[in-house]
């Protein structure tokens, strides 16, 4: 590990709004923030821009960014911090690990941004039925999950697999900027998609909610495949 890197995980273990792999958080989030307000993830969050974005713009509502990347999330954490954001924390764990922290119905909503598309590892995008099968087990009933990316494989794959599950899709934009559809919460910029933006390319976004019934692990996404979900979570 770096000399930078190495200073940023040891400061983030003083930081009061960083969780590393906690124990007996499930069902105590009221704890960590001080009331029960809804509790918005964002995954995969990098350096957890779009956390301390919401938690600007939602003081109603809690939000944590959860990464494995410490030294990702030591910069929203300390923009957190900074602006005396107590409705925004951050979680260091495995994405594949979300339902030992979490418990049924304890989360409102949450964000993709930016993640891997994993284009040669399907069995590693977060929006793979068996990431949507442990957010089932987390998500309120009704709650959305947004995906935004400028990968068109991730946004196919996300739209074939949403309808396989018979998973309720409310927005579907192909090209946010080209639509002009990039206002409020859309309208939020990480590092990431200024980068991507540069390059000309396009951005897509699919808001969508899980059904009631259980995701299936059957068939392409059954145990034929390698089971590990405990992954790479990092940002592209």
């Amino acid at each position: 590990m770096g000399h930078k890197k190495l200073i940023k995980f040891q400061a983030i273990d003083t930081f009061k709004n960083v969780l590393q792999y906690p124990e007996n958080m499930r069902g105590n989030w009221k704890t960590f923030f001080h009331n029960d307000h809804p509790i918005t993830l964002e995954l995969a969050c990098g350096k957890g821009e779009y956390s301390v974005g919401l938690g600007r713009e939602h003081k109603e509502n809690n939000y944590i960014g959860v990464d494995i990347k410490g030294n990702r999330i030591y910069r929203g954490a300390t923009t957190a911090l900074t602006e005396g954001l107590d409705n925004v924390g951050f979680l260091r764990i495995h994405i594949g690990q979300i339902i030992n922290y979490f418990e049924a119905g304890e989360v409102a909503q949450i964000w993709i941004i930016f993640p891997d598309p994993f284009l040669k590892k399907a069995k590693n995008r977060l929006t793979h039925p068996r990431f949507l099968h442990l957010y089932q087990q987390i998500l309120k009933p009704g709650a959305t999950i947004n995906l935004k990316t400028d990968s068109k494989e991730l946004y196919d794959f996300t739209l074939e697999t949403i309808a396989e599950q018979g998973c309720t899709v409310h927005e579907n934009i192909a090209d946010i900027y080209g639509k002009g559809l990039a206002t409020g919460p859309l309208a939020i910029q990480t590092f990431y998609e200024k980068m991507h933006l540069a390059d000309g390319r396009t951005i897509y976004f699919i808001s969508f909610s899980l059904p009631e019934a259980h995701i299936v692990l059957t068939g392409r996404f059954g145990k034929t495949e390698e089971e590990d979900v405990s992954d790479n979570d990092a940002d592209h």
